[in-house]
């Protein structure tokens, strides 16, 4: 509730720029907080050894695609309830929310079980050296051991998120990120676990915040989980899928990109694989606040959406876009100026900084392009439009990214490695523009049927058919939408 309002009301009439940032503080919270575990495990684990900062950085890329199975069944089934919610559909919303949890656990289950069956070719794929490959395997057969609790939570997170309850969400996620914190010292010096006492502390950590999310589904208007209401269908499937599947290209591709910088760093030696990675948890850490900003606008875009509320939507994109890209400008300036200070934070070691300060900045360069990059593909995918979703999930860490990790190395060396992510970046801009100015396009055209829908004097058809050149309606459309 907000003020005494329930969701639907406050999301579809509240105060826009008021109703966005109460959605994206709680997330913009739970992602920094994610992020900040992210950052505080590399600096605990950079006061080991090269080799165990090298190791977690390559293992992130398997714990991104763990992650990238709770978003794909936590936004696609997250988007529909929303969607659904703003349609005043509640029943079909209470069917997925459980349909979609108990999918992702036990998809969960699926990853754990392959993954320490098969985690010695598993290693070499991510891309680890024989320097690194025992501690590869101590820290990763671990980690595999919370996967389904990782996936599970993420789809609670994003189901309550995306029901208007960004709040209780964050609770969950934020003390699993603190008890992780909390223990990653006690384990891995205290104790003298090193890098096995960072996974322990992380799965740990997961693990109390699925208890939490699970308890919090049956408080407030969250919709709570029953086994009675997983209900298994080729629609609930589909719309899973069509929902999810942008999640999952963005959060699988962003796996495989960092497996395809692990390989191309592992070349120029392990100081290249740790610096690299350092460089992408700042980034990450960053990029955050924006990934948080977004998924409050999601809310409001699937209610909106729903409730047939385009004009609203599209200003609701424009601010958002906006706020993100102001925030991106400041950190990249401040970045620039003190990326050495940064880098050196996490490794102190000279072969390091000198490789991570070059990525940095040329990283640092290009990030202000992601707000608008970003935004639009959570616009696609909340307002259902896959292939766009899809294409546009895709481009940033997939469709550019990796063939540039394959092409720009071998051009420029290390530096083809350092400025890869820059240039995907740029070019994902590009491609992002046509796209979405098509979606608004359609958003204009849907708002004007709208409006002669609801007309119910026919005597206006012959104005209103003078208005159809300039949206490009056909009069028959006209005339049909307004029987």
């Amino acid at each position: 509730m907000h003020h005494n309002v329930d969701n639907y009301t406050y999301l579809t009439q509240g105060p826009l720029h008021r109703v966005i940032i109460d959605m994206a503080i709680p997330t913009i919270i739970s992602m920094l907080a994610t992020g900040l575990y992210n950052i505080v495990d590399t600096y605990f684990v950079g006061k080991l050894t090269t080799q165990d900062t090298a190791a977690v950085g390559i293992v992130f890329s398997l714990m991104f695609f763990i992650q990238a199975v709770g978003f794909f069944f936590g936004h696609g089934s997250g988007n529909y309830i929303s969607r659904e919610l703003g349609a005043k559909r509640h029943k079909n919303a209470d069917i997925m929310a459980s349909t979609g949890f108990f999918f992702s656990f036990c998809f969960g289950m699926l990853i754990t079980a392959f993954g320490e069956i098969f985690r010695i070719p598993l290693a070499h794929f991510l891309g680890s050296t024989p320097t690194t490959m025992p501690y590869i395997l101590k820290f990763m057969s671990i980690i595999l051991l919370g996967a389904p609790f990782v996936t599970s939570s993420l789809t609670l997170n994003n189901q309550m998120r995306l029901q208007g309850n960004a709040s209780y969400a964050m609770y969950g996620i934020i003390a699993g990120v603190v008890i992780t914190v909390v223990l990653d010292p006690i384990l891995i010096f205290t104790c003298g676990m090193g890098i096995r006492g960072a996974a322990f502390a992380t799965i740990i950590g997961q693990i109390a915040s699925w208890g939490i999310l699970v308890y919090m589904t049956h408080i407030g208007e969250n919709i709570g989980i029953y086994f009675k209401n997983m209900k298994p269908s080729l629609r609930a499937l589909k719309e899973i899928f069509l929902g999810g599947s942008p999640s999952l290209m963005r959060q699988g591709l962003a796996s495989i990109a960092t497996m395809a910088l692990n390989v191309a760093a592992s070349h120029y030696g392990d100081s290249a694989i740790a610096a690299m990675s350092i460089v992408t948890r700042i980034s990450m850490l960053v990029f955050a606040v924006v990934v948080g900003l977004g998924q409050g606008f999601q809310p409001v875009c699937g209610f909106c959406y729903g409730a047939k509320l385009y004009r609203r939507l599209t200003d609701a994109f424009t601010f958002t876009v906006m706020i993100g890209t102001v925030f991106l400008v400041i950190c990249s300036v401040f970045g620039l100026f003190f990326s050495s200070s940064v880098i050196g934070i996490f490794r102190n070691d000279p072969e390091v900084i000198k490789v991570g300060v070059v990525a940095l900045r040329y990283q640092l360069i290009s990030l202000p392009l992601n707000a608008f990059i970003l935004v639009s593909n959570m616009l696609a995918q909340t307002c259902r439009k896959p292939w766009r979703a899809n294409f546009l999930a895709a481009a940033r860490q997939g469709l550019f990214f990796v063939p540039l990790m394959i092409i720009l190395p071998n051009m420029w060396g290390l530096l083809g490695v350092e400025i890869c992510q820059s240039v995907s970046d740029v070019f994902s801009f590009i491609a992002t523009v046509p796209i979405i100015y098509y979606t608004f396009k359609e958003f204009k055209r849907m708002l004007y049927i709208k409006l002669i829908n609801n007309f119910h004097n026919k005597s206006v058809i012959f104005i209103l058919i003078h208005f159809t050149a300039h949206i490009k309606i056909s009069k028959i459309t006209l005339a049909i939408a307004c029987l």
